[in-house]
């Protein structure tokens, strides 16, 4: 049986989970935080979360995991079928990811765990998010997934990304910057909400996040 190791506030340990649930992977959760101890080096190689825990042995970086995921567990596929289209799938992942989420990163802190960020880093990471939103609307489809009319691994990035990025920048900006780009979101984010898979991360992430806060 598989054991994700991380915690639920975290983008891709959410991320990992929703397609474990996604896929009706059976599967065990275990609290771990990010350590250089030696102990938790020794599962993770740069003691990062999320990693999983499987019998031939622990892999670590989210999307390693998903690609992992699907290729054992093909049964309920969250990858297209058709080469190309399963790279486009992987090309909106990889944006939203390393051209967006990436840089909100760098906000959180102030945003959500009490912290400050200097104003020119607030400036910076505005621009790069307008840059990275621009491409994303180049690619996305939203018809009514993003990557068309399948539910893929794509929107369960997606959406965990865009409600970070979205409520990071409101907090930060006064603005939601995702809203600006894709004026129906909401829309968007409502359709994935209907999941069940996604309303129990939905809901892991805020006791998570509640009980990380006080």
């Amino acid at each position: 049986m598989i054991n994700l190791c991380g915690i639920a506030v975290s983008n891709y340990y959410n991320k990992t989970k929703l397609v474990l649930l996604e896929k009706g992977i059976t599967f065990t959760e275990e609290q771990v935080f990010p350590s250089q101890d030696e102990a938790m080096l020794k599962r993770s190689p740069l003691g990062k979360i999320p990693f999983i825990e499987t019998e031939q042995g622990n892999l670590s970086e989210s999307q390693v995991i998903l690609e992992y995921l699907e290729e054992t567990y093909p049964e309920t596929p969250l990858y297209p079928a058709d080469s190309f289209e399963r790279a486009k799938c992987r090309e909106l992942i990889h944006h939203l990811e390393l051209n967006i989420e990436l840089h909100a990163r760098r906000l959180y802190r102030e945003a959500f765990f009490g912290g400050s960020v200097s104003d020119e880093t607030k400036s910076e990471v505005k621009e790069l998010l307008e840059k990275g939103l621009k491409g994303l609307a180049r690619l996305a489809k939203f018809s009514p997934y993003i990557a068309g009319d399948t539910y893929t691994a794509a929107d369960c990035v997606a959406w965990l990304h865009f409600f970070m990025v979205s409520a990071t920048s409101q907090k930060i900006y006064g603005t939601d910057v995702v809203a600006a780009h894709f004026p129906d979101i909401a829309s968007y984010m409502q359709l994935i909400e209907t999941r069940p898979a996604a309303q129990k991360v939905a809901a892991d992430r805020a006791a998570a996040m509640a009980a990380f806060l006080k």
